[in-house]
Parts: C-alpha cells; sequence; structure tokens
C-alpha cells in the first residue's frame, strides 16, 4: 500500500479522499490555489503546497507545477478525484512514465473513453448497445444534415466528442434548428475540453438517466455495485440522485442487464479502479451513452446502499490489491438520496450565486451524511464550480428516504448564498418524485422553478426614511417559544426589546438580491464574462426574450429580458468581466397607441 498520496483537486471530492487516507494510514498531500489557502481540504491534509493563482489554467490544470509538487513531496500516487484532470490521458501517462501511480485506470482506458465517438465504435464492438447515430466526427452542418436526413432522423443531439458532464451537448427538434445546436456545442467542446470536433446521436426526448458503478483490479477481477438514478437534471446537469433506481423503473432482471453491460464495457477497455457506465433508459430499451473513467460525484449513494467504500476500493486497485468484494457479495439495502447544494438560484434560471458564507450548520442525526468542501466563513468562489456540498440520506425505502431527505433540507443552515436548498425541497414534495418521474416539466418550467425562491424579509422605508426590516425571532413567554415577526429598523446585534428572546433566524439558502436599480434597468444576477451579446441599442424586445450569454462557474447563463420594451441603453461588450449588480440593459416601456 501506498506511504503517501498526492490529491490533485480541491472541495469536497480532496475532502473526501483525504478523509479515506486518514483510515487508511494513508499520508495525504494537498494542492490548493491562491484563493484556496484557508480552504479545508487544505487544513484537513498532513502536508498542502501552493500551486499558483487562482484561475484553474494557472493551478489545478497546471501540469508542470503539479509534477514539481508531486516530486518534491515524494507522492507515490496521485488521486485526480472528479473533473480537472481526472479524465486526462496524457497527465495519466505522465505520471506512469515518472514512476507516479495514477490513482485510476490506465491512460489507454482513459484515451478511449474519452473521445465519445471512439468509446462508441469500441461499445459497439463489444457488442454493448449504443444510441443510433455516428461513430465518427462529423465535419460540417451541410455533413451533418445529410446524415439525419438519411439515417438518423429528427429530433437529434449534436453532442462534443470530448465532452460530458453536460458540456458539449446541443439538441435540434427541427431541420431549422440544426445549425445553431452544431455550432453550439462545437463551441463548447472547444471552450472546455480543447476539441471542438462533435458526432450525432438520436435525440431521446424523455429517457431515464441510469449509471451503474464499476470496480475492477488489475487480478482481472470486475464487478458492478448496482444502478443509480440521476434523472432530475436541468440542461444535462445532475440535480438530485438515488440508488437504487424505484422498483417499478429497474427490476432484478433489467438490474442484471444493466449491471452486465457495465461489466462487458469497462472489461473492454482493460479498465481498473472505479468507473461508471452511463446509459439511458427508455421504453424499455437500455443504451451506452458514456464511461466516466473515475469516481463520480454521486458515488456516495452507491456507498450507502451497499456498504462498499468505493474511494477506498480504487485506491486498493491502483496498489495492485485485489477488490475487498465480489459479485455475489454485492448486496443493496434500503435506499439512497444525494441533492447537490449548489450555489444556484433555481428562481432565476439556475444562475450562480457565488458569495461568502456566514452562519453555516450542517443537517445531521439518524441515516445522514453531509460531504461539503466549505464551511462558516468560507466562500463560494466563481472562479470554480458551484458546488457546496452534497447531501446524502438512508432509509429502508425510498418514501422514507425522501422523509428524511426533507428533513435534512430543513435542518440546513446557509447563511449568506443563495443556494438549491428551496428547490430540492419543492421537488421532492410533489407527485411527480413520489411516482419517479423525471420531472423535466418541473425543471424546465420557468414559472413552477420561480416558484422556488427562498422567501425574503420584507423591508420597508418609514416615514423619515429609515429603513425597517421584518425579522423572525424566537422568544419565550411563560415557558413556551414562540416565532414571531418584528418589523423595525435591522438589528445591530443582541435581542430586540421584547425580552427573552433568541435573536434573528438566517434564512436559509438566500442572499439579498441586487434586482435593484429601478423599473427599467436590469441587473447581473451574477459575477462572470460576457460571452454574447445577441441584441443592440434600439431594438424591441419582449418579456422573457434572450439578451446575453454570461460565462460563469463553468457554465453559460442566459440573461432574458425583465419586461417588454425598447432597449435604451445596452452598457455591455463581448468578451468582457461583468460583476453582479452591473447594468447589463435600460428598457423602457413603449407607449401605447393612442
Amino acid at each position: 500500500m501506498f506511504s503517501s498520496i498526492l490529491i490533485a483537486n480541491r472541495g469536497e471530492i480532496a475532502l473526501r479522499v483525504i478523509r479515506c487516507c486518514k483510515e487508511m494510514g494513508i499520508k495525504s498531500i494537498a494542492v490548493y490555489s491562491e484563493l484556496d489557502r484557508d480552504a479545508l481540504h487544505v487544513q484537513a491534509a498532513d502536508e498542502a503546497y501552493l500551486l499558483g493563482p487562482g484561475p484553474a489554467a494557472e493551478s489545478y490544470l497546471n501540469v508542470d507545477k503539479l509534477l514539481e509538487v508531486i516530486k518534491e513531496s515524494g507522492a507515490e500516487a496521485v488521486h485526480p478525484g472528479y473533473g480537472f484532470l481526472a479524465e486526462n490521458a496524457p497527465f495519466a501517462q505522465l505520471l506512469a512514465d515518472n514512476g507516479i501511480v495514477f490513482i485510476g485506470p490506465p491512460a489507454s482506458a482513459i484515451e478511449s473513453m474519452g473521445s465519445k465517438t471512439s468509446a462508441r465504435e469500441l461499445m459497439q464492438a463489444a457488442g454493448v448497445p449504443i444510441v443510433p447515430g455516428t461513430t465518427e466526427t462529423v465535419e460540417n452542418v451541410e455533413l451533418a444534415r445529410k446524415i439525419i436526413d438519411e439515417e438518423v432522423g429528427y429530433p437529434v443531439a449534436i453532442k462534443a466528442s470530448g465532452g460530458g458532464g453536460g458540456k458539449g451537448f446541443r439538441v435540434a427538434l427541427t431541420a431549422d434548428e440544426l445549425e445553431e445546436a452544431f455550432e453550439g456545442a462545437s463551441r463548447e467542446g472547444e471552450k472546455f475540453f480543447s476539441d471542438g470536433r462533435v458526432y450525432i446521436e438520436r435525440y431521446l426526448p424523455n429517457p431515464r438517466h441510469i449509471e451503474v458503478q464499476i470496480l475492477a483490479d488489475t487480478q482481472g477481477n470486475t464487478i458492478h455495485l448496482g444502478e443509480r438514478d440521476c434523472s432530475i437534471q436541468r440542461r444535462h446537469q445532475k440535480l438530485i440522485e438515488e440508488a437504487p433506481a424505484a422498483a417499478w423503473v429497474v427490476d432484478e432482471e433489467l438490474r442484471a442487464k444493466i449491471g452486465k453491460i457495465g461489466v462487458d464495457a469497462a472489461k473492454a477497455v482493460g479498465y481498473v479502479g472505479a468507473g461508471t457506465v452511463e446509459g439511458m433508459l427508455q421504453d424499455g430499451e437500455y443504451f451506452f451513452l458514456e464511461m466516466n473513467t473515475r469516481v463520480q460525484v454521486e458515488h456516495c449513494v452507491t456507498e450507502m446502499v451497499t456498504g462498499i467504500d468505493i474511494v477506498r476500493e480504487g485506491i486498493r486497485a491502483a496498489a495492485g490489491e485485489p477488490l475487498s468484494v465480489t459479485q455475489d457479495q454485492v448486496q443493496m439495502r434500503g435506499h439512497a438520496i444525494e441533492c447537490r447544494i449548489n450555489a444556484e438560484n433555481a428562481a432565476k434560471n439556475f444562475a450562480p450565486a457565488p458569495g461568502k458564507i456566514g452562519r453555516y450548520i450542517e443537517p445531521s442525526g439518524p441515516g445522514v451524511r453531509v460531504d461539503s468542501g466549505v464551511g462558516e466563513n468560507g466562500e463560494v468562489t466563481p472562479m470554480y464550480d458551484p458546488m457546496v456540498a452534497k447531501l446524502i440520506v438512508w432509509d429502508v425505502d425510498r418514501e422514507h428516504a425522501t422523509a428524511r431527505m426533507l428533513r435534512a433540507l430543513g435542518e440546513y443552515e446557509i447563511e449568506g448564498l443563495t443556494t438549491l436548498i428551496p428547490f430540492h425541497s419543492a421537488l421532492l414534495a410533489t407527485e411527480q418524485w413520489a411516482k419517479a418521474e423525471t420531472c423535466r416539466d418541473l425543471t424546465e418550467d420557468k414559472a413552477w422553478l420561480k416558484s422556488t425562491a427562498p422567501e425574503k424579509p420584507v423591508e420597508r422605508i418609514d416615514a423619515d426614511g429609515v429603513e425597517q426590516l421584518e425579522q423572525q425571532y424566537t422568544v419565550e413567554v411563560s415557558g413556551r417559544r414562540f416565532d414571531v415577526n418584528v418589523i423595525g429598523p435591522p438589528p445591530s446585534g443582541g435581542a430586540p426589546a421584547t425580552g427573552g428572546a433568541a435573536g434573528p433566524k438566517p434564512k436559509r439558502g438566500e442572499r439579498k438580491s441586487s434586482s435593484g436599480g429601478g423599473a427599467d434597468t436590469l441587473e447581473a444576477p451574477l459575477q462572470g464574462n460576457m460571452w454574447k451579446v445577441v441584441v443592440k441599442a434600439g431594438d424591441k424586445v419582449e418579456e422573457g426574450q434572450l439578451l446575453c450569454i454570461i460565462e460563469a462557474m463553468k457554465m453559460e447563463n442566459e440573461i432574458t429580458a425583465h419586461k417588454a420594451g425598447t432597449i435604451a441603453e445596452l452598457p455591455i461588450t463581448e468578451g468582457a468581466p461583468i460583476g453582479a449588480g452591473d447594468t447589463i440593459a435600460r428598457i423602457v416601456s413603449d407607449a401605447p397607441a393612442e
């Protein structure tokens, strides 16, 4: 077994690996950017080394600097976590060339699965069912149009060859939408994966996203740990995951079939370690989608229902040790659900909402697990992804696990940030969730999403122009505690004059809005870069019409008109940075016709 492991990552996954190392008696070595100097993973590790400035390209993706730190620290192995360099075949090969163990599959397997087109071709040759489409990249829109007309038909998905995590994925429902979808997928592929090539798949309009967890060692043992249902998504980004799938979605026969597909796929590329084979299930048909050659964000729900430490098994496999369990020993008990607690505003089209955290209290109690990367007084920076934590619960069945998750969400307190907590609470209370539907009618419904906005304190101005704020306090009267609302000046500390108060309760999942500026002014809801501007001053627009796209926290965020009218001012420029609260446009209402 290794004596030391360097974790080439940050946030909750870095902490997850560090904790596993401590349990295994392995020295953990963290790396960090200048922005992450005080991060929890830095504090938890046995050693920590600075990589460079905040941008990932200058720190977590700086391979030369990482190699220097690996050599300086004497690390025997590197765990990449997920994201960053986790599926980078050249990085894995570079480590091997320098005598350092990459905790993951061999570079050849990463390369085979890293290109979605080569993965489809390889899976097809191995007898694994794939979604109908091309197994080679398509060079231009004209050729794509010809292939679709003659072979695939509409609707189609245009996907980046090196894509993943919902990036580089566009849908063309009709021929009129093909050019925009093709160019959008190619553009994102180039931006996020330095590969603008795309391929075509038949678009399945409402599939279930079912994936299977794989473990493999160097002795030729490959097993699966059952399926996860990751169908609750928005723009192909996962929001809620569960294991196993509901019994009426995946029965024992289908589970065995999906597991065999996953094992066959892993064996076809000589896989070693922990990985996930993702697929789509629709109308009883299951198709291979892609293989993620790393530990998944949602691996936790599988750990909860099997009792198997997936990170530990991956480390053991990389060290040449056999898996600790056989296929016959794998048993799934109960049901687990994971909610991704992201700093995003679901009510505003899931706009990233970075910021500093004040009071922070995680839920606890039976069957509750929180994998977090930040804590009290921490910060979610726009430089990286918006994940605050993963909230995971386990109970005897899906119904009880749902009730436990709702209880845990109600206990979670994160002051200073807008998060997805209100969204999760609302969705898990719906009939659609109870029926294990994909919930796409909810996650894409802007009106329903707006209803999930956290309740905000009512602000008033009194006759003297003094701000009055409605706050909730807990008071004790005659030995009984009550919640009361008090309207008055914002508290400067201590309890109000009513006496016996516990002080104001912070609102969960809430950050003060920056939507001011007058009825005509539209302000940026987040900090980022102005990626695209699709209107110009003088244009007439309708409410909800796309104005621009802001790139922030690895996401493209569409900004739409808040009212109908004429764009009187448009002080934004493509490629320029923009801050939260900056003016995007001033839209004046058109005078009614006489």
